[in-house]
């Protein structure tokens, strides 16, 4: 009788190197499609391993195109100047960022210690200027925002001409058309970096100043839930809440005008708007709807970092899918509001809770890093709306414009093709383009670019069929860098669980405790906001990230399940104002977790348990 021994799986104590893995099937060379300096070079082996890396797959979740980098590229970059050359705070540098089988990872640059005193003052001096006048900057950083939107709409690209237009040359012009695509081309690309400057003027000095009330509440309360400290700042009369709050607009109008019957194929967006106008009663509906487009639907689904986001104003069968998805809602008696007033009642309970614990000075500093923290804190979410979704949607609005433009002159194979290439290619691509108009002779890209467009799409392609690790190599003994915590939710109990060191039980995912509440029901997991239309009522939705605009479909379900994020992130803050229950940072819930399964969201404790297949 033969004898069999378990033998336990080997505990980690590092994630794998980015040397050490393979590329998927049909992916190999994949690195060429990037610029130098995103990828892991091999003779920087000694210096990359020595450093942690995280996979930021809350703001990437899925392969970025060589455009696309753009997003992380400016984003971050941008992150870190604010952090390290001009707000100089005293223990966040920047975040260094490669590209990793396509996908994104993020490393903290860490302030080196006998520099930080010697900050303290100057970060003081430079912060302390745009919280007194947080108001009038806020009020010059929307104008210089719109400004730069009205920019970017200004942009038209345009095949050039047979010729140069008469009135040109009888006006002494002295230059053709081509000298302004290529000057559109560089302004795309410069107005882009401009908003991403504009995006974190404000937003580090929100997180900091959020921060600095969570450490005081930590000191002066020691057992007070994270969870709790959140609530404190709830309840806000957010600007990114507009556009969801537009589609129950419209659904009540519909409702109240007997247009209810016309949502039938909402797919079909030009029949349903134009039975709508012929609608005797369809006028008041019509107005609002084209009330709504500017700003409010120049919104996306996805994040705003991806080139094929999909915005409400370019795909009307988007919105009009959720208007109607409101409209059976309300016709089956639901509520579909988000109630301020409960979220503002329970802020100011737990707030007074806690304030009652306190007097004299503790009670008037208390009373004072809450105040700035509320001032502040709408801007954490607002800004999402007018970069990630207005301004970015207007910016791929004219890319996938110049796009077409050059397939149009047989660059690539489809009309959306340019994302396969980077950035400085593109502009190479245009320059060859506008020197075979000058000349009088064919571009040579068409016969270059749309078979290395197809070698690129096979390799994309391939690089999608794998999901990322959560981090590479050695993670520090202790996490201490603020950001990471706060929106990654990259916790020292989090990357043992990822590591399998971590104590919970089979069947058991922990978590971040992002938004009070339970729910138990049947999981719906989604990769994509393709996805969306997928969910049905008393689900339970489980996604490597959501996004702000999933806000419509937040009545029908019970709860959210997240793979990466913090107390900070978008996913826990917008389930806060919706009074969901979630879990965010679990690392790998959307992987498995399957559709169907039943489970538990305690968004109290942080775990999500599987009850039953």
């Amino acid at each position: 009788m033969s004898e069999t021994t378990d033998v336990a799986a080997p505990v980690r104590n590092a994630f794998p190197s980015p040397y050490d893995l393979a590329a998927p099937a049909g992916a190999e060379g994949w690195q060429d499609l990037y610029a130098y300096n995103l990828v892991f070079q091999e003779n920087r082996r000694a210096v990359e391993e020595a450093k942690f890396w995280f996979c930021d797959s809350q703001h990437w979740p899925t392969v970025t195109k060589p455009f696309e980098t753009i997003g992380f590229e400016f984003a971050v970059g941008c992150l870190g100047q604010y952090n390290s050359r001009q707000l100089l705070i005293p223990t966040a540098n920047g975040i260094e960022y490669r590209i990793h089988n396509g996908y994104v990872f993020m490393s903290p640059v860490a302030v080196d210690p006998q520099h930080i005193e010697a900050r303290v003052p100057q970060f003081m001096e430079r912060a302390g200027h745009y919280f007194q006048n947080w108001g009038s900057l806020l009020e010059n950083w929307h104008r210089k925002l719109k400004d730069t939107i009205a920019e970017l709409e200004s942009i038209e690209f345009e095949a050039l001409p047979d010729a140069i237009a008469l009135d040109d040359v009888i006006a002494g012009k002295g230059l053709g058309p081509a000298t302004g695509l290529m000057e559109d081309y560089d302004r795309l690309i410069s107005l882009a970096y401009r908003a991403w400057q504009y995006h974190f003027e404000f937003l580090n000095l929100g997180y900091v100043a959020y921060l600095d009330l969570f450490m005081f509440c930590k000191e002066v309360f020691p057992r007070i839930p994270d969870q709790a400290i959140a609530t404190m700042v709830q309840g806000v009369d957010m600007e990114l809440f507009r556009p969801d709050d537009e589609l129950k607009n419209l659904a009540k109008i519909a409702v109240r005008d007997g247009l209810a019957d016309v949502f039938g194929d909402t797919s079909d967006a030009a029949g349903t708007l134009a039975a709508i106008a012929a609608h005797p009663a369809g006028a008041a509906w019509t107005r609002a709807w084209d009330d709504a487009q500017d700003p409010w639907f120049n919104f996306t689904t996805g994040n705003g970092f991806y080139a094929h986001d999909e915005y409400w104003r370019d795909v009307p069968a988007i919105p009009l899918g959720f208007v109607k998805g409101y409209i059976e809602r309300l016709r089956a008696g639901a509520d579909i509001d988000r109630h301020v007033d409960e979220l503002v009642a329970e802020r100011d309970r737990i707030t007074e809770e806690y304030a009652e614990l306190l007097d004299g000075e503790a009670l008037e500093t208390f009373r004072g890093k809450l105040g700035l923290a509320r001032t502040v804190y709408p801007y954490v979410e607002n800004h999402n709306f007018y970069i990630e979704h207005w301004t970015m949607g207007v910016f791929w609005r004219k890319a996938r414009q110049l796009s077409a433009v050059l397939h149009g002159a047989g660059f690539w194979p489809g009309e959306s093709d340019m994302f396969y290439l980077r950035r400085d290619e593109v502009r190479e691509a245009l320059f060859d383009y506008v020197n075979g108009w000058m000349v009088g002779a064919a571009p040579i890209g068409p016969d270059y670019w749309p078979a290395e467009v197809e070698r690129r799409r096979a390799i994309v392609d391939a690089l999608s069929t794998a999901r990322p690790q959560p981090a590479l190599n050695t993670p520090p003994e202790v996490i201490t860098e603020p950001f990471t915590l706060m929106l990654w939710g990259i916790t020292d109990d989090q990357i043992q669980n990822w590591l399998g060191k971590g104590d919970v039980p089979e069947g058991t995912l922990k978590g971040m405790a992002a938004s009070p509440g339970i729910a138990e029901g049947p999981a719906r997991v989604i990769a994509t906001a393709d996805q969306l239309s997928e969910v049905q009522d008393g689900e339970i939705l489980v996604a490597p990230v959501t996004a702000p605009s999933w806000g419509p479909i937040f009545g029908k379900i019970r709860a959210t399940v997240t793979d990466i994020g913090g107390m900070m992130s978008h996913a826990a803050i917008v389930c806060r104002e919706y009074g969901m229950p979630a879990v965010t940072g679990t690392g790998t819930a959307s992987v498995e977790i399957r559709t169907g399964q039943r489970i538990r969201v305690d968004g109290n404790s942080g775990t999500v348990t599987v009850l039953e297949d």
